[in-house]
């Protein structure tokens, strides 16, 4: 265990790679998950000799740090309050959550998690152009 100049307890650090907010809807599942985290993987948004966004996380072996964030699902059309209706029951996302960060470890990437559920202090630093964000919904597939 390390700890923060502020005195926090800090759980997990990496390098280059990725930096994921994940949340789990109510109707996810874990095919779902695994096709999601399959595509990240695979994410062509790295930069190669030529400068282009050519390379994946695989090929640059890049790390992943994965925090659950459940507000993704914050539906703020309606008042002032966000609603959170369309996030999935807690116990069900955390397992999800769980799938989804196997997937990577299973693809040899080496992955650090946030804690599910905790009030975390996220410092990211940002090399590059590419912040995305990706959703299953209305995900069709193309051959």
């Amino acid at each position: 265990m390390s700890w923060d100049e502020d005195g926090l307890e800090r759980r997990a650090t990496i390098g280059p790679g990725y930096v994921l907010l994940v949340g789990a809807a109510s109707d996810d599942d874990e095919a779902t998950v695994k096709r999601l985290a399959d595509k990240v993987i695979d994410l062509r948004v790295f930069r190669d000799e030529a400068g282009r966004m050519n390379v994946s996380l695989v090929d640059v072996k890049g790390a992943a740090l994965i925090v659950s964030q459940f507000t993704l699902f914050a539906d703020m059309s309606k008042g002032r309050r966000p609603s959170l209706l369309k996030a999935g029951d807690p116990q069900r996302a955390e397992q999800l959550y769980e799938v989804f960060a196997k997937q990577f470890r299973d693809r040899g990437i080496e992955t650090q998690t946030g804690s599910f559920g905790a009030d975390m202090r996220v410092s990211i630093e940002n090399d590059g152009p590419v912040t995305l964000v990706l959703s299953t919904d209305e995900w069709p597939t193309r051959v």
